[in-house]
């Protein structure tokens, strides 16, 4: 796969989290949550993008997250659990991001806010307007994701390279 190839990176937030009283690392979805993860599966599937590579946190609720969205995916990806991704700053996940292999060319990044909203910000050097609109007016609830796409290696993904195609989150 060449260097040229246009990429596609999916930034998902985890679905909605309970506050159970054990450590933040460990807490699992609520109810809520349960219910918008399929449906964030559904809308992986109809946005046509066959995942080469999934990196999810480590998290409790991040792993369910995808566990209970993979299963609505006509394949499942090839998925690495990083604890890296946990409580990461915008920066440390384009250090995650530019490990990845050149022969991905789609990738999902299942991981936490403020790091996914503000890495879609940090890298979106163009956007659709209605897109970016949709963003600005929703900000990154849980269970949003944001699709990027890019020429280049993985190693080259830095702010303002990418754009933003497309916003979703649930009941919007």
């Amino acid at each position: 796969m060449s260097v040229d190839t246009p990429r596609r990176l999916v930034l998902l937030r985890h679905a909605k989290a309970d506050w159970p009283q054990i450590s933040d690392h460990e807490r699992p979805l609520a109810e809520r949550g349960r219910k918008d993860a399929p449906s964030v599966g559904r809308r992986l599937a109809e946005s046509g993008i066959a995942f080469d590579l999934a990196v999810c946190s480590t998290a409790a609720r991040t792993r369910e997250t995808w566990k209970l969205a993979v299963g609505e995916l006509p394949h499942r990806p090839r998925t690495v659990y990083e604890e890296r991704v946990y409580e990461a700053s915008p920066g440390e996940l384009i250090a995650v991001l530019n490990e990845t292999q050149d022969d991905v060319a789609d990738l999902l990044l299942i991981g936490h806010n403020p790091g996914m909203q503000a890495l879609t910000e940090i890298l979106a050097g163009s956007a659709d307007d209605e897109v970016l609109a949709r963003l600005n007016r929703r900000g990154f609830p849980t269970s949003a994701m944001a699709m990027l796409t890019f020429k280049g290696s993985w190693k080259s993904l830095e702010p303002g390279v990418a754009k933003l195609f497309d916003y979703w989150a649930p009941n919007e």
